[in-house]
Formats: C-alpha cells, sequence, structure tokens
C-alpha cells in the first residue's frame, strides 16, 4: 500500500536520536516570569491585574482582547512586579506582565466546571476559549476560534497532527508516549462537537512505537484511525497533512474548515483535555532542548513564562559555545541572539548548534537548476519568487502565485547557490499580508 503523503518535501537528517529517549523532567522556575499579552494570532490580551498584585498559579491575568484572541492565566504564585514591554524571541518588545515567583507555587485549585455529558457543544467551547488555549505547535491561532465554523455539520474530520516533522523536535513524541490517553481524550472531545466527524491521529511512520500504541488504545473506537504518514518534511505542514490524510486540497485563501476538516497538534489536543476534565487553564507546556551544543538534551514541561535561560541551565548549559541557538524548530523557528526571554504557549524548542553552518555559506547566482521548484509542496517556483520579491514587483510576485509559499525552508534546503529564496518570500508575504489588513 502507497504510504500517505503530498507531493515535493525534504528529508533532512532529523537529529531526533538525542533526546526522544529521555523521559519528560517536570521542572520549576526560579526567578521572575513574563507573561507577554500577545501570545497568540489575533487581538492582544488585556491585563486585569496591577502592579503589587499578589497572584495564584491558575489565575487569569489577562482577558481575551477580542473574539480572536486569548486570555493569559499566571503559571506561578507571586507578586505582580511590573507591567511593561519586554523583549521575546522574535526581538519585538511586547507589553507583558511581570511576575515575582515567591516559590510557594500556590494555586487558585483546579475542578472540571461539570462532567462531559452535561456540556452542550457551546458550554465546551467556551471552557476551551476561557482556558487560553491557542495552536501550541507555533502558530498560535485561538482554538475556540478553529473550533467554531460556520457550518459545524460539514466538518468531516478533526485530525491530531502527530508528525511532529521538524528536525530535532521530540516533544509530541515523548507526549504520545507518555501521555496517550489524555491524547485520545482530547480528541474525543473534540470529536464530540462535530456529530459527522471522524477522528483521525497522524502519525509519520518514523514513530512506529507510537502508531502502535494508539492503534491499541483506539482498538474499540469507531470513530478513531490511526494514520501512518511517509517521513518526510514538511508533512505536518496543515494543507500537506490534510492533503495525505483525506486527499482534500487547500490553498491560501482557504481554512481547513473549507474543506470540512479541523486540524490540531498534539499538545493543543492534551491542553483541551485538561481544561475540560481537570478545570486547569494553559499555564504549561513541553519544550525540547537539544542540538550538539547542549550538554544534555531532553525534553522539559515548563511553566510559561519562564526563561530559555534558566530552561537552559536544566539542560546542563551549554557543552560547547554554540554558533546558532534557534527558537523553535531548524527549519522555520527563529535565531536568538539572547536567552533572557519567556517561553510562550507557542515555544516549542531551544537548540544549540555548534556550527551555523548557513551563515558559513556565501549565496550565489541561481543556475536554473530547478531543485526548488521539485521540492516545493506548495507547486510554486521559489527561485523566480524570491527574484521577484528582491525587485519589490509585486504584481508579479501575486500572479506566479507568491502566496501559497508556506515558508517551510525545503527550497532554501536544497539550493546548491545558497540563495536565500525563503527568507526572501517571506518577507514579501509579509508586506501582502500586512496591506490586506490594512
Amino acid at each position: 500500500m502507497a504510504k500517505l503523503t503530498f507531493v515535493g518535501g525534504i528529508h533532512p537528517y532529523d537529529g531526533k536520536e538525542l533526546s526522544k529517549d529521555m523521559p519528560i523532567m517536570d521542572i520549576l522556575p526560579k526567578g521572575e516570569l513574563v507573561y507577554p499579552l500577545s501570545q497568540h494570532i489575533g487581538a492582544p490580551a488585556k491585563a486585569i491585574v496591577q502592579k503589587g498584585d499578589r497572584v495564584l498559579a491558575g489565575q487569569k491575568i489577562a482577558e481575551s482582547g477580542a473574539f480572536v484572541s486569548a486570555p493569559v492565566y499566571a503559571s506561578v504564585s507571586g507578586v505582580v512586579k511590573s507591567i511593561e514591554p519586554r523583549r521575546v524571541v522574535t526581538g519585538d518588545m511586547v507589553m507583558s506582565i511581570v511576575v515575582e515567583n515567591d516559590g510557594l507555587y500556590e494555586d487558585v485549585g483546579f475542578f472540571p466546571a461539570a462532567p462531559l455529558d452535561k456540556l452542550s457543544r457551546e458550554e465546551i467551547i467556551e471552557i476551551i476559549r476561557e482556558a487560553g488555549i491557542v495552536g501550541m505547535g507555533g502558530a498560535g491561532f485561538p482554538t475556540h476560534v478553529k473550533l467554531s465554523p460556520k457550518e459545524p455539520e460539514e466538518i468531516d474530520y478533526v485530525i491530531a497532527n502527530c508528525a511532529e516533522c521538524e528536525p530535532y523536535l521530540t516533544s509530541d513524541y515523548r507526549r504520545m508516549l507518555e501521555e496517550p490517553e489524555k491524547l485520545i481524550g482530547g480528541l474525543k472531545i473534540l470529536l464530540s462537537l462535530f456529530e459527522n466527524a471522524q477522528g483521525i491521529l497522524a502519525v509519520e511512520d518514523n514513530k512506529p512505537d507510537c502508531i502502535a500504541l494508539l492503534r491499541k488504545l483506539t482498538k474499540d473506537e469507531t470513530n478513531i484511525s490511526v494514520k501512518a504518514l511517509k517521513t518526510k518534511y514538511p508533512q505536518g505542514g496543515e494543507r500537506h497533512l490534510i492533503y495525505a490524510t483525506t486527499g482534500r486540497k487547500i490553498n491560501s485563501t482557504m481554512l481547513p474548515a473549507d474543506v470540512g476538516c479541523i486540524v490540531n497538534n498534539v499538545d493543543t489536543i492534551v491542553a483541551v483535555y485538561r481544561a475540560l476534565t481537570e478545570g486547569r487553564p494553559l499555564m504549561e507546556r513541553i519544550v525540547t532542548v537539544t542540538g550538539d551544543a547542549i550538554e544534555n538534551p531532553r525534553n522539559f514541561r515548563v511553566k510559561i513564562g519562564m526563561s530559555y535561560q534558566e530552561i537552559l541551565e536544566e539542560a546542563g548549559g551549554f557543552r560547547t559555545k554554540p554558533e546558532k541557538i534557534i527558537c523553535g524548530g531548524p527549519m522555520m523557528g527563529f535565531a536568538m541572539f539572547d536567552l533572557n526571554v519567556p517561553t510562550t504557549k507557542t515555544s516549542t524548542a531551544l537548540l544549540a548548534f555548534t556550527k551555523d553552518e548557513v551563515s558559513a555559506l556565501e549565496p550565489g547566482p541561481c543556475i536554473n537548476c530547478g531543485r526548488c521548484v521539485e521540492v516545493c509542496p506548495g507547486r510554486v517556483i521559489p527561485s523566480r519568487l524570491a527574484d521577484y520579491a528582491e525587485r519589490f514587483d509585486e504584481d508579479p510576485f501575486l500572479a506566479n502565485h507568491g502566496m501559497e509559499c508556506c515558508e517551510c525552508g525545503c527550497c532554501s534546503y536544497v539550493c546548491p547557490a545558497r540563495r536565500h529564496l525563503t527568507q526572501e518570500i517571506k518577507s514579501m508575504r509579509k508586506m501582502q499580508l500586512a496591506k490586506r489588513k490594512k
């Protein structure tokens, strides 16, 4: 039987052996915690605490600023030190609530709102909204919005994105092995919102132990299947995942709901489960800390707002001085110049590498080899789009479907001329998206 996949993509060294066999370790922050008010796509949250207030873990400290927004919760107990702009991983200054950790970790007490079978669809979505849950794979789209399509009866599939196709990242892998019941339980909750939907646990076939475990635990579930996907980057991209598992296609102007699909990643689904069954808002997440410059690579369960520097110390610090530090995966993450920035709801990983192989390579002229076209999952011509972007030629960029680029980085990875294709296209796309908002 042919393996489920998509056209294009690449097979980079995945580096997962560095951390995949280490169980998740719980760690506690020691210093202050910083909670940016914008940790999601949409309007920033609005602070509802003031300097000097004492807060408890699980207490709401910022409320939603609009429908497409999400509240923020304290992950420790302590005193609000300030509300001021703080730098985040992208380098931006974002208004943030700073809490001085008192080391007591007192919480508000967590209780489910009601038994699941007593809750209506609207009540479940409201609990998810109130819990501050967003897409935790990196996008940060508020989950309650994603679960509120105009025609819920037209949703045919709820897909759990278990692919984890980014090299080096293993947090979803460990979550699936250690807490599969929460993942399956969360998927069942999401399925209860869509009466005609089937559930899909989509896992790349480089995780055979996860596939076997999930199939064992869902063998009696008539509306949940486990699908093994061909291991290939970017298999976990929303468009490519939908095509691989259902054969349905979407473009940049569409949402997954337009083709009857809802997609959420592993950590997001577990957060939904905990919000409904335990009454816990989103306060923590799993972060992979790895790379050849890390002393003890592994996955940590961290309190949101904790500094990357503290997490690094828990991993034993640097084995050797790194030339490159990345927040997120090596293909789509952000290069970091300062570790004294907070983790957020969308923080997936901290990677540190002894050599910065990318900056050591000087880009040259295009040799028209066509490799970027072969690997592009968006089926566009990256070399041509990059030329338009470099010259700020907006009309031909749009006419040649530049907005269909998913910024996965495959073209830059295979380019023998080492052109910065993805970066150029990404910059032009950002400009066009900003114009659309206006």
